[in-house]
């Protein structure tokens, strides 16, 4: 965020994402690689446990992901967001509502 409050641009789609990149750019912010098996939001739902929203972890839904950086007040949050609009990526402040929030460090486990 700058001085007054606004969201700052990071730079646009890394090079190896696909065009709709907002989980490719996660996994690079996440693991520091692309997993092209998370390059689909709604992955990221399917592939880790659901958890309380809190720093490092993720919020996803069909259609869009991003990671939580810290907590702001209610359901605001700053956050990492790759194509957050325009093809750009950006740290600004926005709702978690209507996100499933998972935690990337963890993965599912299957049940018998």
């Amino acid at each position: 965020m700058d001085a007054n409050g606004n969201a700052v641009v990071l730079g646009g789609r890394p090079s190896g994402c696909p065009h709709r990149f907002c989980g490719c750019e996660a996994s690079l912010y996440v693991f520091g690689e692309i997993r092209k098996d998370l390059n689909l939001a709604a992955n990221w739902v399917r592939k880790f446990p659901r958890t309380q929203a809190a720093p490092g972890m993720v919020a996803a839904r069909s259609g869009h992901v991003f990671v939580l950086m810290s907590h702001v007040e209610g359901n605001q949050w700053l956050v990492h967001d790759g194509n957050s609009g325009g093809g750009k990526t950006r740290r600004h402040v926005r709702s978690i509502a209507g996100y499933a929030i998972v935690n990337p460090h963890a993965s599912r486990v299957a049940s018998n």
